[in-house]
């Protein structure tokens, strides 16, 4: 369906257009695996020279869910009003969403381990599972809220595979005692000690709403204090998906204004425009160095920076061995001729700008990537930017647009999943962890809306809280395993 919004016509999916639009269930051939990301791409118009997706990877990242529960209540949740409720998806189940993330994708691709949050899934299991991505050649990354992620567990992780862990920590999250994003820090600080020393990339996330945005210059300062650490902030802006109880996103905050915020913080111009990352209505990207705490802009030069993601496509760079990063990148770049002159010219100007700081810092360079994410409302789908969308859930049907995941949660996270055992084929059901028969499926029906208040998070826990007649007829063994909380963090 035609909409227009500020004189603009979008192609938003009708209801009916995002409960028929199906997750990518055709594997293509190994040598294909880029192909139908250039092919949608170029179907909406954005298949140009400064593309990266289907350069230098067949998709962005792939979240793999292993656990719908969590313990927080975040005021802009994305999950479902049912996820409490839901047991945590057998781990046969989570091995073979991992099979197929590799196929669909390739070796090197990003594999978000995620939920709920992860930390919740039993230690041994989530062991397991980053074992079993890091052993099929994926690149495995803890999103986690950090609150379990303790430093043991960290080393165990990453022991066994892990690449990444990106803590989320903002105000959304209604942490106890904590009353600005400037006050969080003392959490973050936390976090990155429990991750110095350790061979992992160190991210952060937060949500952007109207009562932290103004807090975001702040926010970069501090970043940009701990690029030792810290090599990737996200900055995700307020969105209706889920049970979250905050709904439509102030109007001023926008990627254009977030942009400014982000450069007031790094003290300089940054550009976001050099590169595009999938839809640039979803995604805006930059990259900086960072040497004595300053910034200085990776991208500053399109007329290089353009011809030498080209040069580089399909190459790959660790993010957690910054020498092996850089030897691989160099010899990218001598192996190309024709990008002598203007890399040269490019590396002279930005080392003659820092040459203060270089040598303050005794020549130390780190990196530090901004990203902008821009999610969709979920009852306001836009066509084009699902159809470009890097950013995929593994459902048990096959890949699918997180945007479109969120619209939709309920029917991947409430549907039975088929297990193989030594009778044959059973079904796990969602609610009750209880494995059943295929033709049984009518006789073991759960109400998946009522719930003990426990279970109950963001606008549904609200509204019961104000329902005095609100009745909780389960019991708690039909349910889900007891939240774990930490009295420190949380409300």
């Amino acid at each position: 369906m035609i909409y227009s919004a500020d004189g603009l016509e979008i192609n938003y999916l009708s209801p009916a257009e995002i409960l028929d639009w199906p997750p990518y269930s055709d594997i293509p051939e190994p040598s294909q695996r880029y192909e139908p990301f250039v092919q949608r791409l170029d179907d909406v118009g954005l298949w140009t020279p400064s593309q990266i997706a289907g350069r230098r990877w067949s998709v962005g990242c792939v979240s793999l869910e292993i656990t719908q529960r969590c313990n927080l209540d975040c005021t802009l949740c994305y999950l479902s009003e049912h996820s409490e409720a839901v047991r945590d998806i057998p781990l046969e189940e989570v091995f073979r969403r991992i099979d197929m993330i590799e196929a669909h994708y390739g070796k090197n691709t990003d594999v978000q381990v995620s939920g709920g949050d992860p930390t919740l899934r039993k230690r041994e299991e989530l062991v397991q599972i980053v074992k079993r991505i890091a052993e099929k050649g994926l690149r495995a990354s803890l999103f986690t809220n950090g609150i379990l992620a303790t430093r043991e567990l960290l080393s165990d992780l990453c022991a066994v595979g892990l690449v990444d862990v990106a803590f989320h920590v903002d105000m959304t999250q209604q942490r106890k005692g904590f009353n600005s994003e400037e006050e969080l820090n003392k959490i973050r600080e936390k976090y990155i000690d429990r991750v110095r020393g350790l061979p992992l990339a160190a991210f952060f996330n937060t949500t952007v709403y109207d009562e932290n945005f103004h807090e975001v210059p702040t926010l970069v300062r501090f970043f940009r204090k701990h690029t030792d650490v810290i090599s990737l902030v996200s900055f995700q802006l307020q969105a209706d998906t889920g049970r979250g109880v905050l709904r439509d996103r102030h109007q001023g905050i926008t990627p254009d204004t977030m942009i400014e915020h982000i450069q007031s913080g790094a003290d300089r111009a940054l550009r976001f425009d050099t590169l595009t990352v999938g839809h640039p209505s979803c995604n805006r990207y930059a990259m900086a160095f960072s040497i004595n705490g300053n910034l200085y802009d990776f991208f500053d030069d399109p007329g290089f920076t353009v011809p030498l993601l080209n040069a580089t496509a399909k190459v790959n760079f660790s993010r957690t061995d910054r020498r092996s990063a850089f030897v691989v990148a160099s010899l990218a770049f001598i192996k190309t001729p024709l990008l002598w002159k203007k890399g040269l010219q490019w590396l002279v100007r930005n080392l003659w700008s820092a040459k203060a700081d270089l040598w303050a810092a005794r020549g130390k360079i780190e990196k530090l990537t901004f990203f902008i994410h821009n999610f969709m409302d979920a009852c306001h789908l836009e066509h084009d930017r699902i159809k470009a969308c890097i950013f995929m859930v593994a459902s048990q049907d096959g890949p699918i647009s997180m945007c479109l995941h969120n619209a939709k949660r309920d029917e991947y996270i409430l549907k039975p999943i088929a297990v193989s055992g030594a009778e044959g084929e059973h079904l796990w059901q969602p609610l009750t962890g209880k494995t059943i028969p295929t033709t049984g499926l009518e006789t073991h029906q759960v109400n998946p809306k009522i719930y003990p208040i426990k279970f109950l998070r963001g606008r549904t826990r609200a509204n019961a809280m104000r329902d005095s007649s609100y009745a909780s007829v389960s019991t708690d063994s039909d349910l889900n395993n007891d939240i774990i909380l930490a009295p420190d963090e949380l409300q």
